[in-house]
């Protein structure tokens, strides 16, 4: 039987927030259509013991290299 999942958490980096089983979460994700990993920070609906995927943004490594440094950037100034 063909899986009708799209996606697999390969790493879960970080959990930000944990309120009313919603989840905030940095996660190295697998897309099933993509080569390369991509790091994904949104939300995940944890209701129903199932993880559903809620709004949030992909990075690629560039991106996310790029924001790493920018927040260094950030919080070296404050």
């Amino acid at each position: 039987m063909k899986s009708d999942k799209i996606f697999d958490i390969k790493q879960t980096i970080a959990v930000l927030s944990d309120k009313d089983n919603i989840t905030k979460e940095f996660n190295v994700i697998q897309y099933k259509d993509l080569l390369n990993v991509i790091l994904d920070l949104r939300k995940w609906d944890n209701s129903n013991g199932d993880k559903k995927m809620l709004k949030g943004i992909t990075l690629t490594d560039e991106e996310a290299r790029k924001l790493k440094d920018a927040l260094n950037e950030y919080y070296s100034n404050a």
